[in-house]
């Protein structure tokens, strides 16, 4: 979004946006099963961060284009400053709200005037995800939140990290507790999930978002002049943002990644690898080795 402080879109660093390539509007848009519903989701979400109030404008224009690009999966948190009332106000302008899939955070501390408050701003009388914000708190606020769940308050429970460092405790967590998702980091350059967190929610039917998908703007400075592999056009790729994006959600245990953006092109360009052909197995491994040895080439 254009005041986002974006979590992984490479938000200080500017990046080629290509123009889509002819007809690229008619590809077949990629949608992913929440394994406990069969619900289906777009593939490729947005992520939010903090907002600027001088932004809303720019805010706005941005999630209705999402909407007319087929996006639904919001990302936001409490903790994120205007984002939850700038979205909130923005969707009942737009008349989307009922369109869109909001997903929000929340710590255990102060979580029952958290959670109302997370309502009120979103202007909306139930969420579509509540998730635990970094593991903070999950045995004491997952009570509240299963009755919440039962209220039809909102619809699926979640839990979150962007760090490696907490991995071993969301693994730990994903054995100990009922959850319908869990939202982790994960990328081309960061591949520490997939050996043992993505399979294990494969293995017990939890979705997965995937947040820092560009890294923390690294994955934009390593390829800054380089050019597309000619082999990316295979899996209807068209700027570095779809490779990274293509890779992160072909992995089968992924539901959707949710990007950030600060800039409607980059939007735009984001939901382009929701569309199209995705790498199989023997593509992600030619792409994880063309990345592997960029510096050699």
């Amino acid at each position: 979004m254009a005041a986002v402080v974006a979590a992984g879109v490479g938000a200080l660093l500017p990046r080629l946006v290509p123009a889509q390539p002819s007809g690229a509007g008619a590809l077949a848009l990629i949608t992913r099963p929440i394994p406990v519903s069969g619900e289906r989701l777009p593939a490729i979400g947005i992520g939010t961060d903090a907002f600027r109030e001088s932004a809303r404008e720019e805010i706005r224009a941005e999630l209705g284009r999402f909407a007319e690009l087929g996006g639904t999966v919001i990302d936001t948190a409490a903790a994120y400053g205007d984002s939850e009332a700038l979205i909130g106000e923005s969707l009942a302008r737009l008349g989307t709200r009922a369109h869109m899939f909001i997903a929000t955070k929340l710590v255990a501390s102060g979580g029952e005037q958290s959670f109302a408050r997370s309502l009120e701003l979103l202007r909306t009388d139930h969420v579509d995800l509540l998730q635990v914000h970094n593991l903070s708190g999950v045995a004491a606020i997952l009570p509240a939140m299963q009755r919440w769940k039962a209220d039809k308050k909102i619809r699926y429970i979640g839990v979150t990290t962007s760090r490696v460092s907490q991995h071993p405790e969301m693994i730990a967590t994903l054995r100990a507790h009922p959850l319908d998702f869990v939202q982790v980091d994960y990328s081309i350059d960061n591949r520490d999930a997939a050996a043992t967190l993505l399979p294990l929610a494969a293995e017990r039917k939890v979705a997965v978002l995937i947040n820092l998908p560009f890294g923390r703007s690294s994955l934009f400075r390593e390829v800054a002049g380089r050019a597309l592999p000619p082999w990316a056009a295979d899996m209807d790729v068209h700027s570095w943002a779809q490779f990274f994006l293509k890779y992160v959600i072909s992995h089968p245990a992924v539901t959707c990644a949710i990007p950030g953006s600060t800039q409607l092109s980059h939007l735009i360009d984001n939901q382009g690898a929701g569309r199209g052909r995705l790498p199989d197995e023997s593509m992600r491994r030619r792409m994880e080795q063309y990345w592997d040895n960029r510096r050699a080439g």
